[in-house]
């Protein structure tokens, strides 16, 4: 029964997760387009003619073509720094007319020329910003062989330049599984992480990290284990730096490999990872907090030993706070977090009980937005299931009960039906004790039997069934003098703080 009942909440945390994920989409972009040099991460090491040139006039796309196909090495410098302006525009740059004008052939030849490095890297910076745009641009880079030629370039012993060919590479990864694959299978990541060395300077660092992170991305197929087995001891280097933006990319890169199943887990788990990831869920940066904590719902999603490494790390000290941080999104994921906890044995729920996750899940019940709402629902449902009679008792005496009778109103068909689910396990627990009776006046007193004979009438079949079997099952012999007999009752062991009668443990 356990297993199932599991297997049932761990089909509900892979549905949360992808939308958890989607509605990150937009928070660490999957390209990136180099729009000015003041932008660029190592502007020092540029020269000076870098630094002026964007004061130059741009060229039309024809001057640009004539420049760009004929012999003169000045001249070819000058069409693709022209080219370069004009995919450097913030607004609508003319990607596909660039393409079409049959320039990226030359563009890739130039990556070649390493005794002209202006021209190497002006058509690198050309490259990149085509590679930025859709998958389209994208593939019409990677077609005209620019992938062999970028990862050639990454030995340049210029920064700048080896620079750009990164950011390049991490455009094409980023644009999702299949092009991320071609990188691998040309053995773009050895290339990458030979960059990477007490001398690396922080800019550079912050678009290699980026880079690795979008070969970290994507499902359908996830990155093949041997890719990260290759990039993981990396990115746990990059995790103990101090800058926040290795730190952000970092943690996103460990939130997409723990995103999969157990196995993909167990290989984050085994690297030792947690503790830190579990230290900066506290980093005072949302961009660095919001992936560890991803990375962490996601680890907790997986078998119970896994779950168990996270707890062991001190997780649960840290989720009270954040499950009352004034970021929603951040509620919303700590709750999350919690709900694939509670979704393990009796002895993990007790460790979330003595840490005092009861009260911050109450408060979210009441108040939270309706997301954060959506996932304490399920939180209290996993705890209903997998846990022991007096754990049910003690979560109905810090007020759950009445907190999902509350939201017995919602207009979401599901979590009505998680609810009830809850509901059902707290009366199967009242009935281990012998105390239904009880519960069935206390459950009337909540103003929780009027909410679900209401719901006999729900437009959704399984809402109404549920509810009706729910009445037939506790209330169908019940009446008002059966319930003032029990009021007369003194000892309840189901209580709820805001009811005035003597319930008590």
């Amino acid at each position: 029964m356990y297993v199932f009942v599991t297997q049932k909440l761990r089909e509900k945390r892979i549905t949360v997760n992808v939308e958890l994920r989607k509605a990150h989409k937009d928070e660490n972009l999957l390209k990136r387009r180099n729009i000015s040099l003041s932008s660029y991460p190592d502007e020092e090491t540029l020269s000076p003619e870098y630094i002026t040139d964007d004061k130059v006039t741009a060229y039309s796309i024809e001057d640009i073509v004539k420049d760009v196909n004929t012999d003169s090495r000045e001249s070819q410098t000058r069409g693709c720094q022209g080219a370069r302006k004009l995919l450097s525009q913030e607004l609508n740059p003319p990607l596909k007319e660039i393409i079409d004008a049959g320039l990226l052939s030359r563009f890739v030849s130039f990556l070649s020329m390493d005794d002209e490095p202006t021209l190497q890297f002006e058509a690198a910076w050309a490259l990149t910003n085509i590679a930025s745009g859709t998958s389209w641009h994208t593939q019409q880079v990677v077609e005209h062989g620019a992938v062999p030629a970028f990862i050639t370039l990454l030995a340049s012993p210029l920064l700048h330049i080896s620079e750009q060919a990164v950011w390049a590479l991490g455009n094409i990864a980023g644009d999702g599984p299949h092009y991320r694959n071609v990188l691998i299978d040309c053995n773009a990541i050895p290339a990458l992480l030979s960059r990477i060395s007490p001398d690396t300077p922080v800019g550079y660092l912050r678009n290699l990290t980026w880079t690795l992170s979008n070969l970290c991305r994507n499902k359908n197929p996830s990155p093949p284990l041997s890719a990260v087995q290759q990039m993981l001891p990396s990115l746990i280097q990059l995790l103990h730096l101090g800058d926040k933006d290795i730190l952000s990319d970092a943690c996103w890169a460990m939130s997409y490999l723990s995103d999969g199943d157990n196995d993909r887990i167990d290989v984050v788990v085994k690297t030792g990872i947690v503790p830190r990831l579990v230290e900066l869920m506290g980093h005072s940066e949302l961009g660095v907090m919001t992936p560890a904590l991803r990375s962490i719902g996601n680890i907790v999603s997986g078998s119970d030993l896994q779950t168990q490494a996270v707890i062991d790390a001190g997780v649960l000290n840290m989720l009270p706070e954040l499950m009352r941080h004034p970021k929603q999104s951040v509620q919303k994921e700590a709750t999350w977090a919690i709900s694939n906890i509670a979704a393990g044995p009796s002895l993990q729920i007790q460790q979330l009980i003595t840490c005092g996750l009861l009260s911050p899940l109450v408060e979210q019940l009441r108040n939270g937005d309706f997301k954060t709402q959506r996932e304490a629902v399920w939180a209290v449902t996993n705890f209903t299931s997998g846990g022991t009679v007096e754990q049910v008792v003690q979560l109905v005496q810090s007020g759950a009960l009445e907190a999902i009778i509350n939201l017995l109103q919602v207009k979401d068909s599901k979590v009505i039906l998680v609810i009830l689910d809850a509901i059902n396990n707290i009366f199967t627990a009242a009935e281990k004790l012998c105390e239904t009776e009880k519960l069935c006046l206390l459950f009337e007193e909540l103003g929780g039997l009027d909410r679900v004979e209401i719901l006999q009438n729900h437009e959704n079949e399984m809402v109404y069934q549920a509810a009706h079997n729910f009445i037939e099952k506790y209330f169908s012999d019940d009446d008002v003098e059966t319930h003032a007999v029990e009021a007369t009752k003194d000892s309840f062991v189901f209580k709820s703080p805001n009811v005035q009668k003597a319930f008590e443990f």
